[in-house]
């Protein structure tokens, strides 16, 4: 079981049910076949970011209302696999099924750069001004890379 199916397992847990304790999230998992052990849903809860409510378990929200997504910095490092550019274009690769919350990221930063990004389920298509700006954001993701 990867952190990132695990991951991507609880933020759809939350999405469909409250999750009260980590016990319960423990059997939730356990019953889409996903073992976890205390330690490790402590941290996956620290790491993306959950908030306990009276509810349960939930993403933060923005002013908005929005559920608040993590930094575009730690959503780089975490899922992007690499960056291509060609022309004003750049390619971006994530892991399976991260595309969609990256481009979120990406889009909210309103980098001069970028003027729109398209998402499947494992690419971006980041569309840029120019060829050169599209070299300037590419270096920008590759530091967030490394």
């Amino acid at each position: 079981m990867s952190k990132l199916s695990r991951h991507k397992a609880i933020l759809e847990l939350l999405d469909q049910t409250p999750v009260t304790s980590q016990e319960e999230l423990q059997r939730l998992l356990h019953r889409r076949g996903l073992d976890a052990g205390q330690a490790t849903l402590s941290r996956d809860i620290r790491e993306l970011g959950l908030v306990k409510t009276a509810k349960g378990y939930a993403l933060p929200r923005t002013e908005n209302g929005d559920a608040a997504l993590p930094s575009v910095s730690r959503l780089v490092r975490e899922f992007v696999t690499s960056v291509r550019a060609a022309e004003n274009l750049l390619v971006t690769k994530t892991s399976v099924g991260s595309a969609q919350p990256v481009a979120a990221a990406l889009d909210d930063e309103n980098w001069p750069e970028a003027i729109g990004t398209i998402a499947g389920d494992d690419t971006i298509l980041i569309v840029c001004e120019d060829k050169r700006a599209a070299g300037r954001l590419a270096d920008r993701i590759q530091g967030m890379l490394a």
